[in-house]
């Protein structure tokens, strides 16, 4: 949600802000609506005002007998009652058309975010490791087909973008989401946190989902919403909460199922695990100041860069443009890990600092000890790692001409000390 307030203050930021993530010009029809707003809420305080005062000059006219003076007076009490249901529903219908424009409309970038209008305008930071490059590199369909993988039974019970994994496979996957939440407890100092998947219309409208992308989420038919990251549960947390600033930062992490119905993904991954409608993540979340937000993000991003460092996998980090980027987001890196059979990096995890977007529309606040103000808090959510898609990239990245896969070091605890997955004679 925006500050109207700051649109009144300095249209023309927020108007190229929105320009460069592909809109036009939003505030002369936001201006219009908080004029017309005002304009009714001016005429409705008037009209307030100068019922109170009749009404007291009614009695003034009757405690004289002036009975002519008191029949006008009483006329009047009447007309304004009218003017003024007239101006609380004006109130009402335009104030709904004001917010419901303002909470469709995406966050302001960052200064820091480059412009640009699709994902070949991102622009990469750095990399970690060298691209293995392999002569007989094959995906991890094929690979795990042997292994456990099953695309089929899935697809009967589930239809398309579904899996099972069985035996030492399901285990493998189970292996990667206990590694990655250990990493963020112990190292990273990260809260664990088991919350719901299912949540009310008002916590995915806090987050950014709602209204504009209904489409993609799942919804029950108690009018529930099943969550597409762990990020709307754990932000959720502090909403219409004031949290003390000598708190702050709360960092979060969750390992839950996410479920996205990929309504603007038709075509694309069909293949494999790249895209499903159900699968596991490591979420990480950090509630902070404004002036330690920055910092924060840099920190999030670093702390999903270890699980890819520890794990051995090659992978880059992107700085993403402004037509790239998520609707509640203000600046996103991704990491792209390498995948030998696409001979590319592909997204795994994303990391976004929304500054004090999300809290506005869950009306989200902090205090200092002893001050009498509070202040919107920033929150930052990132993964820590998508689970599907770090196994996809364990299988690619460790196989051998034979298809058997190497478990990583840092799995092998995990995996009750099995050193390879293969297919059974």
């Amino acid at each position: 949600m925006h500050d109207i307030k700051a649109i009144r203050d300095n249209p023309a930021a927020f108007d190229a802000g929105w320009s460069s993530r592909g809109l036009s010009p939003q505030t002369p029809a936001i201006l219009a609506l908080d004029g017309q707003l005002r304009a009714a809420q001016t005429a409705l305080q008037a009209a307030q005002s100068r019922r109170n005062e009749a009404s007291k000059l009614i009695g003034q006219a009757k405690a004289k007998k002036d009975e002519a003076g008191a029949a006008a007076l009483m006329s009047e009490v009447e007309a304004l009652k009218g003017e003024m249901t007239a101006q609380a529903e004006a109130e009402a219908r335009v104030g709904g058309e004001l917010r419901d424009l303002l909470a469709s409309l995406p966050n302001i970038p960052d200064p820091q975010t480059p412009a640009g209008a699709d994902e070949t305008e991102n622009v990469e930071v750095r990399r970690h490791g060298d691209p293995l490059r392999l002569n007989h590199a094959r995906d991890h369909v094929d690979l795990g087909a042997a292994l456990g993988m099953d695309f089929e039974a899935a697809a009967k019970m589930s239809g398309s973008r579904f899996v099972v994994l069985k035996g030492q496979m399901a285990r493998l996957e189970r292996a990667l989401g206990q590694f990655m939440l250990d990493v963020q407890t112990t190292e990273n100092g990260y809260t664990e946190v088991s919350p719901p998947l299912l949540v009310k219309d008002d916590a995915m409208f806090g987050t950014g989902q709602l209204p504009k992308f209904a489409e993609d989420l799942f919804r029950t038919t108690d009018e529930r919403w099943l969550i597409p990251t762990a990020e709307v549960s754990l932000t959720n947390i502090v909403r219409e909460a004031i949290t003390a600033e000598e708190e702050l930062p709360l960092r979060m992490t969750a390992l839950t199922p996410s479920f996205r119905s990929e309504a603007g993904a038709s075509g694309r991954d069909t293949r494999g695990m790249i895209r499903q409608h159900q699968f596991y993540k490591v979420e990480l979340v950090s509630i902070t100041t404004p002036e330690e937000s920055d910092a924060e993000h840099e920190r999030m991003v670093a702390c999903a860069e270890s699980v890819l460092k520890k794990l051995g996998l090659s992978f880059r980090t992107m700085l993403l443009c402004t037509g790239d980027m998520g609707f509640s987001a203000r600046k996103t890196f991704d990491l792209e890990v390498w995948l030998p059979s696409q001979n590319t990096y592909r997204e795994i995890s994303s990391c976004s600092n929304c500054g004090d977007f999300q809290a506005r529309r869950m009306d989200a606040r902090s205090k200092k000890a002893g001050e009498k103000g509070t202040r919107f808090v920033h929150t930052l959510n990132g993964s820590g790692l998508a689970v599907g898609r770090t196994l996809v990239a364990v299988m690619e990245n460790y196989q051998d001409e034979n298809g058997r896969i190497a478990i990583p070091d840092v799995l092998q605890p995990y995996m009750g000390g099995l050193k390879h997955l293969e297919a059974k004679a």
